[in-house]
This record gives C-alpha cells, structure tokens and sequence, in this order.
C-alpha cells in the first residue's frame, strides 16, 4: 500500500498550538482544506471574527490567517464534519497536569486527549491517519491506538503518528516558517511508515526534506518532553548562577556571556530572569519526573524535579529582594508590577512568574498595579484568584488595580517591578517616572532590559537580578 496524498486536514483543538501550526499548513499549502474545529464557539468566533479580534496574540499570526482564511482554511464547531472529511486528522487539544488523583500535580491529565480520540473512532467511516500534535507522556500513542482499534467501524483503519511542536510563544509562526526540524515518529510496520511519509509529503511543500526527522513513535514523544527538560535546565543553571552573581558582586550579563563563547555551549537560553514560565516547560520536566518515578528511576526523577525546584526558588528569591530591600516590610506599600504575561509578545500567563510574584505581594498586604500591554483584565483576575484560593476576588480587588499604561501604573508608587521582558519597558520615560513616584523611588529588573546605571542618574534605588552590590 502506498502513502495516502493528503488533500483534507481537521485539526482538534483550536489553541495555541493547533491554530498557528494549521494556519501556516493551510497558506503553505493551497491544495490542501484545512479545517480547525473547536467545541469552544466563543473562541471559533474569534478565530472567524471579521476585524481578525484573534483569540491568541502571536507576531505575524493575523496576516497568516487573512491570506488563508475562507480560501483553504476554515474554522468550525462541528467537529464531526471535520472527522469525517479529513484524510488525516490532528489531535491538539489541552494536555494540562492533572489536579487531582494518582500522578496529580505531575502527570498529563490526558482526558481531552481520550475524548478526541473516542470521537474519531466513533464518527470516521473511513481510514484516518491520525497525529497526536498535543504534548503528551511517553506511550500515549499506545492507548490512542488502541480506543481506535477497540471502537472502529468494521473495515476502518487508524493509523497513529507522533508530530510534536516545538515552538516557542513569541515567534511561532517565524517558527513554523523555518523550522530547526520537523519530527514525526511511527510504528516501524509498512503501513506506519506509509503514513508518516504522508504527513512529511504536506511538510515538504516548505520544509527542505533533509529536516524531516522520521523515527519511532516513542522515541517522537520523549523527544518533545527531553527537548523542553533541557531549555528549562539551561534556564534554571544560569538562575542558580545568579544568585551566587548577588552573593559575591559578580555580574551574570558578563557571566552568561563569557561561557555561552563556548562553541560547546552556545548563548542561548543563558539569560537570567525571575524564572521561567509558559505552558510547557514545568508541564513537561514534571511529566518527565513522573514518568522516571513509574518506571523506579528515583534519581532520574529527583534531578530533573530539581530543575523545577530551582524556578520556584528564584522566584521566591526575587519577591523576598523586595520586601528586604523596602526596608523590610511592603504592607500598605504600593507597587507597580510591569508585566503579566510569562513572556514578551504573547498574551499567554500560563505559569507566569508575575503571578507568583503579586501572589507574594498580595500576602504581604502591599498594594499593586498592573500593566500588560496584551493580558486581557479578564484573564489577570482568573489567574490571581487561582494562585490565591484564600481570598475572595473582591478581596483581591481591594488589593490590585489594572491599568492601561506603564506610566499610569508606576504614578505614586513606592516600587516599579518589571516581570516581563516587553520592549516598551525599556522606551519608557524614566525621568518623569521618578518625578511622579513616592521618594524613596525603588526599581527591581527581574529580567534585565534595563540600563541601571541610567536609572540610578536619575535618583532610583536599582536591583537588578544576578547583579550583586559587591565591587
């Protein structure tokens, strides 16, 4: 049997990951529809809104979406349909850590990876090939197979690809466009492999061939978690670093710089921060240590929780710098936090370290303002009253205010803090910050975007993560 040419693509899950990587599938390639569907009709809505109001933020997503959008691309509730048509079908939905029950705050809660599964098996009439695209633990493919074998129609057959994404929030669709790879991992039997030269022949249309990685299912979907566990170590080594930087006067900026010299190492992801966040990488290092428990691996588990462990740390490190360097105490005080999302250019707060940063404050009793050029107040208010299941939202209320510009939220303030890395930050006009803030005026650089010594010309106390106060 020979690869089967793909001419109809249903994507499930219209989110962060199926709807950028579908997009740019649909404008890459004009012969083939593709359909994302959604049970979500609010966030449909979004996608199909005639002014392009779309439900997620992502450089250069729009543009991709107005040249694709009622062409060969198409977005829909009627998941059904979508199953149907389709010649090859991928599964993208929301894979979050479960809350509760065995593995709860580790494992992969996989629920809506089932129900999509069961779905396809119960609507498909004929052959699919589907594609777990979603982030999900080693062997997932395996139960995926099996609902689908279990529950076809008789002379129905499933195929079964693993096709990570790996992209990263900020610069997805550059991502899409140049990828470093595309993996895809299938079963070793003839028709396996059929199916992923199938879905390698849509990625061709762009992808120069020889970054087509095909391997084995399992080997594709420890790859994505392993991938994700080395980015967030990088991340959490040079933290760790950084604060041996503020115990001995050492400077982590020249630090990061001279090792990341290192042809061996390389500068990437040696910049120090607050700590990281994101949908992914916590999710994915505490998949990891889940899976190395399951499979008696105790200190496998235990260095790769590490990782994790060392986020958490800097976080709380930094909110303490805080509230030691305002003279011990932030109650009553008011401060400016300048930043939601876990990082710039993206409207994402999943897992974001301002969250655990405002948590700290609101604990304190201190008073902050918030400014983030792209959070919707709807979702700062959902994540604030998550992250503190002891006070009521009115409560936090009293507490917290949104504003809609830097300037109006540092007005009157004690403490500027800046959590996330928005190039707006830096354009700011500090001199007349300074001259509108209570004196005196205290600025905490939680990701380095700012010129300190400037800052401390104009009057301001600067703390500046990684950097010690030590000649």
């Amino acid at each position: 049997m020979s690869p089967v040419k793909v001419t109809k693509i249903c994507c499930i899950g219209a989110g962060y990951v199926g709807g950028p990587t579908c997009a740019v599938i649909a404008l890459k390639c004009p012969h083939i529809t593709v359909t994302i569907v959604d049970l979500n009709q609010a966030r449909i809505d979004a996608w199909n809104s005639p002014e392009f109001k779309l439900p997620i933020y992502e450089p250069g997503l729009e543009e991709v979406v107005r040249k694709a959008r009622g062409r060969n691309l198409f977005f829909s509730t009627d998941v059904d349909k979508g199953i149907r048509e389709a010649d090859l079908i991928f599964v993208s939905v929301n894979t979050p850590t479960k809350k509760s029950g065995v593995g709860a705050g580790f494992s992969a809660d996989l629920t809506y990876v089932e129900s999509a599964t069961r779905r396809i098996a119960a609507v498909a009439t004929s052959n699919k090939i589907v594609v777990e695209k979603s982030t999900v633990p080693c062997r997932t493919a395996e139960s995926m197979r099996t609902i689908l074998e279990a529950n076809s129609k008789p002379g129905t057959h499933f195929d079964i690809l693993s096709n990570p994404e790996f992209l990263a929030e900020g610069t997805a669709i550059a991502d899409l466009f140049r990828p470093d790879r595309v993996l895809i991992g299938s079963l070793q039997t003839q028709e396996g492999k059929d199916a992923c030269a199938s879905l390698a022949e849509v990625y061709a249309n762009w992808v120069p061939r020889e970054q087509i990685l095909t391997v084995g299912l399992w080997s594709s979907e420890l790859s994505k978690l392993a991938a994700n566990a080395m980015l967030a170590q990088r991340i959490s080594s040079i933290n760790a670093l950084s604060a041996i930087c503020e115990a001995t006067g050492a400077n982590i900026d020249e630090v990061s710089h001279a090792i990341g010299y290192d042809s061996r190492i390389g500068p990437k992801f040696l910049r120090a921060s607050v700590g990281f966040g994101g949908s992914c990488f916590q999710k994915d290092i505490l998949n990891l240590v889940y899976l190395s428990e399951s499979l008696h691996l105790p200190q496998v588990a235990a260095y790769w929780r590490q990782v994790v462990e060392m986020n958490e740390y800097q976080k709380g490190r930094f909110s303490k710098t805080v509230v030691d360097t305002l003279f011990n105490t932030i109650t009553s005080k008011h401060i400016a936090v300048l930043g939601f999302a876990f990082k710039a250019d993206t409207g994402d707060t999943r897992e974001s370290a301002a969250i655990t940063l405002i948590r700290d404050f609101l604990s304190e009793r201190a008073y902050v303002t918030i400014y983030d050029p792209k959070v919707e107040e709807s979702q700062i208010w959902l994540d604030l009253s998550e992250a503190c299941p002891g006070m009521t939202l009115e409560a936090i209320k009293k507490q917290v205010t949104i504003v809609h510009s830097a300037l109006e939220a540092c007005k009157q303030k004690e403490a500027v803090v800046i959590a996330t890395e928005w190039k707006e930050f830096k354009e700011i006009d500090w001199k007349t910050v300074y001259s509108q803030m209570t004196k005196p005026a205290f600025v905490f650089d939680g990701r380095l975007i700012l010129d300190a010594e400037k800052l401390r010309e104009i009057g301001f106390t600067v703390k500046v993560i990684g950097r010690g106060d030590r000649l």
